[in-house]
């Protein structure tokens, strides 16, 4: 591995890490632009996906006292179901498309929140969350973007900070840990990809930590903030990643 690579893969574990930390998901958001010039996709996207996992396990442990178990099995078995479904439907629908699709959702989305109050629900609605859930299955295993549709439900919501996150990093760690799994018996996870994970891991649990510290200091109201420029920000990344794979290919 030349100097380069290991600056790239530094910087995105780096990066990867401490928004993970802060916001409870994104390690690929800020981590694929730093590695996606160094590695081949597939391994940057199976980096991406362990790394989240396993610096997510922290953040799920932050907010541990704030998960409400009925609440998250209502996201996250619905996703279980749609997974498969998704996978299935890669053969038919076109990656591409659908990440371009689900980019300009959520720019048009967190564009409109970012220039009005955002709207709060306070009544209950179990059935719209299995449905955003299960979505968000397929989305996963269609393109990778399980944390999606979740993001922008959970932005509506009335609840404070640490249950929006005990919501999302479950949900994205179980998921992903899912993705992970089937990376590994495709044979994804090779020796190159175990050194890389043996070099980023360290920063990325550290950086991991600093997010969280700053995600203590965050008031509830910054917190929703702070998912609205995320959701923009994967708008753009997707975008631009789908804009680039249209041009390699």
């Amino acid at each position: 591995m030349d100097s380069a690579t290991l600056a790239l893969l530094l910087a995105g574990a780096a990066a990867g890490g401490f928004i993970n930390g802060l916001a409870g998901f994104g390690t690929a958001l800020f981590a694929l632009g730093f590695w996606l010039q160094a590695m081949p996709p597939a391994e940057a996207v199976a980096l991406a996906a362990t790394l989240s996992v396993l610096s997510g396990v922290q953040g799920v442990w932050v907010v541990r006292h704030a998960v409400v178990p009925r609440r998250l099995a209502q996201f996250l078995l619905p996703a279980f179901v749609g997974l498969p479904i998704g996978v299935a439907l890669l053969q038919i629908v076109d990656s591409t498309a659908l990440k371009v699709l689900v980019g300009v959702l959520l720019l048009t989305y967190g564009g409109w929140l970012s220039l009005r109050e955002i709207p709060r629900m306070t009544v209950q609605s179990p059935w719209w969350d299995r449905l955003v859930g299960f979505l968000g299955g397929v989305l996963g295993g269609m393109a990778g973007l399980s944390g999606a549709l979740p993001m922008l439900w959970c932005v509506l919501r009335a609840w404070p900070k640490a249950q929006t996150r005990a919501v999302l990093q479950p949900f994205n760690v179980a998921v992903l840990a899912i993705a992970v799994l089937g990376y590994a018996l495709l044979g994804e996870l090779d020796r190159s990809f175990a050194i890389k994970l043996l070099i980023a891991l360290p920063i990325t649990l550290i950086s991991a930590q600093c997010g969280i510290a700053l995600f203590a200091r965050l008031s509830d109201a910054r917190y929703t903030r702070l998912l609205v420029v995320l959701m923009l920000l994967s708008g753009v990344s997707l975008l631009w990643r789908a804009g680039a794979g249209r041009l390699s290919g």
